[in-house]
């Protein structure tokens, strides 16, 4: 598919992948219509763009609420003068909600409808723009925890990677419903591995409801007993020491990502340009994909972890 000329739909526009496949696909010559629930965010995206850059509008939305995101559409349509739309990309998610055990419902319920019920409203919002057009696709961003579904053996990941699983098979089942239904609209699965975004930092703001990323109470008791398991001294610290390592670690997720979210950006419109419907993004990607095929059955011991992580220099973390 050629880029120049389409109208995109980016959602989580606001940083990380979101941001640079807004500004890859303006520079391509798409009109893109970004959205995120950080006006900030959306701010920072506009002021990187170059002046003389396609229609770019930008609308602050929360993928997770259906009337919103039928809202959305609308307004797209409207400010761009359109009835067609080429380019869906379910890009916006969060982590949190780790353990469906031990973790709070309203994190893991608020994990799982951003990550995978936003990608389910945006294809019903954006279905009929993207049938009235006369090609399109939707490209939906999971993660490697869409087929492994960890982080490591001592830290649950349940609700970001059930809805990264359920993402990854509503794609895969959109080939033929859309096959049959709406020929001429194809779909794609980005499944990146480890890519330096905010996505850390920026859960927290979302989950909390508030502009900084400082840990709420409850938040301080679960780090604690995540650095106990990890071996670490957690009651000798005081809160003020809990909040820097957690700070720490959200910086060292970004800045020591082996792929960066531009290179991400990269590798996800050259995916779509080739039409390819599985994109995996980041060489520990490739290689994870590899070894969860070659043993699936081991793919969650201690064994198969440590190899990866000693073989291919991974970090702890989510995409």
């Amino acid at each position: 598919m050629e880029l120049d000329g389409r109208i995109a739909v980016v959602t989580g526009a606001g940083d990380g992948m979101g941001r640079e496949l807004t500004l890859q696909l303006a520079a391509a010559g798409c009109q893109v219509a970004a959205c995120d629930v950080s006006r900030s965010g959306l701010d920072q995206t506009v002021a990187a763009l170059p002046a003389d850059a396609p229609l770019v509008t930008t609308h602050l939305v929360d993928v997770a609420d259906e009337q919103a995101m039928l809202g959305f559409a609308a307004d797209v349509l409207e400010q761009h003068a359109t009835d067609q739309v080429h380019l869906l990309f379910n890009n916006a998610g969060i982590s949190g909600g780790g353990s469906l055990v031990a973790s709070a419902r309203e994190a893991w319920d608020r994990t799982f409808a951003v990550d995978f019920f936003g990608v389910v409203n945006g294809i019903r919002a954006f279905l009929p723009s993207l049938i009235a057009a006369p090609e399109a696709k939707i490209v939906n961003t999971a993660s490697v925890n869409g087929f492994w579904a960890t982080i490591g053996t001592h830290t649950p990941h349940t609700a970001y990677s059930a809805a990264k699983f359920a993402v990854k098979g509503l794609t895969e089942a959109l080939i033929t419903d859309l096959r049959m239904n709406a020929p001429h609209v194809t779909c794609a699965v980005v499944m990146p591995g480890h890519i330096g975004t905010g996505i850390v930092t920026n859960s927290r703001k979302v989950h909390s409801n508030r502009d900084d990323a400082s840990l709420t109470p409850e938040e301080l008791v679960a780090v604690r007993a995540r650095l106990a398991l990890d071996g670490r001294d957690a009651a000798g610290m005081s809160d003020d020491d809990v909040q820097t390592v957690v700070a720490d670690a959200a910086r060292g997720f970004e800045e020591k990502a082996p792929t960066t979210a531009r290179e991400a950006a990269t590798i996800i419109l050259d995916g779509v340009r080739t039409d390819q419907w599985r994109i995996l993004v980041g060489a520990d990607a490739h290689e994870l994909d590899r070894r969860v095929r070659r043993d699936p059955e081991n793919a969650y011991t201690q064994e198969f972890y440590d190899s990866f992580v000693n073989e291919v220099g991974w970090q702890l973390g989510s995409s």
